[in-house]
């Protein structure tokens, strides 16, 4: 990009992306890839700021969340890790290091803290391959709420720097204990049954009551997570490395089993990442969720009600066939 060389602050990097978002807003990949350029720059800017400007060994940083779908709006927050190898004094020190200030950076040009602490600042998400392994071994033995959430989180993470080798080797630990154990399938539908109810006993729309968002509809978990969350353990389930919605979809769809299943599905999701989109108006993060209903035209709010129907169902369909054993050979 034009000027690039010119960015070396967290300041400027900020004041850059400011200036050229709205020129990648048009649609979803293209702000996806902007997105991926600015939080490439910020990881060079910190090398340089910690004086680690060569890493030790080989290593992936990653991005998950909605940044390893592809799916961020105008602003996002970090969801983000690091995987290297080998473990020994000097990685380990260089990653923590590296990590503890990416995080720091990443905030100061714009991508908030994640409330949840995916963060290469955090040590769960930032561990040498081996480590991560042990990590993944209990977590998957344990499988309790939080251990499955973050399994579910590891499979939207897609390498933005480094070997994205590691990465897919990690998820290949994990469907290798899927296939041994198929009934922990069940655990991963368990932690994602309930959804925020998004049309009423009347057929309309359930908005937001009250507060900042009084009359908006929440995209994230009204509209949005009832597709992600089913077509990601489909995806798990069929041992795709994809992470990208609306690419598991297509991989999906071309298996028979899931055609008649997802016919509509992308056409919806798209939908919903063009409203997502449309949310220009936004002073922090939040705002990137909620979508005020009564500007929306009648056949859009037809449109969007169908979409949310839609979601419900195939969220419904494949948590019933998961809990049951029943969805295609388990």
């Amino acid at each position: 990009m034009k000027g690039r060389e010119r960015v070396e602050t967290y300041e400027s990097i900020k004041l850059w992306k400011e200036q050229q978002i709205q020129r990648f807003s048009y649609d979803s990949d293209s702000l996806n890839y902007f997105h991926d350029q600015v939080m490439g720059r910020v990881l060079e800017v910190t090398r340089k700021k910690i004086n680690l400007t060569r890493p030790p060994c080989q290593y992936a940083w990653f991005i998950t969340g909605s940044g390893g779908r592809f799916e961020q709006g105008l602003v996002s927050d970090q969801d983000h890790g690091f995987v290297y190898e080998p473990s020994n004094e000097q990685t380990d020190w260089y990653f923590k290091q590296l990590g503890n200030e990416l995080a720091d950076g990443l905030h100061i040009v714009g991508y908030p803290y994640c409330h949840g602490n995916i963060m290469s600042s955090n040590p769960l998400w930032c561990k040498s391959l081996a480590e991560w392994k042990r990590q993944l071994q209990g977590w998957l033995q344990d499988g309790n709420w939080d251990s499955i959430r973050q399994l579910q989180i590891l499979f939207d993470a897609r390498a933005l720097e480094g070997e994205a080798a590691l990465v897919r080797e990690l998820k290949s630990f994990v469907y290798s204990y899927i296939h041994d154990h198929p009934q922990l399938l069940k655990r991963f539908a368990r932690n994602i049954e309930h959804i925020k109810n998004s049309i009423g006993l009347m057929g309309q729309i359930l908005v937001e009551r009250y507060g900042l968002y009084e009359g908006c509809i929440d995209l994230k978990y009204a509209a949005f997570l009832p597709y992600v969350n089913a077509v990601r353990l489909l995806a798990m389930k069929e041992g795709l490395f994809e992470t990208s919605t609306l690419v598991r979809m297509a991989k999906l769809k071309k298996m028979k089993d899931y055609e008649q299943l997802l016919q509509h599905s992308e056409k919806n999701f798209q939908s919903l990442l063009t409203y997502r989109l449309s949310l220009t108006d936004i002073s922090r993060y939040t705002d990137t969720h909620y979508l005020h209903v009564q500007i929306l035209s009648k056949q859009e709010r037809k449109g969007l009600k169908q979409i949310l129907k839609d979601g419900k169902q195939l969220h419904s369909y494949v948590l019933s066939h998961i809990n049951k054993g029943a969805v295609y050979g388990i």
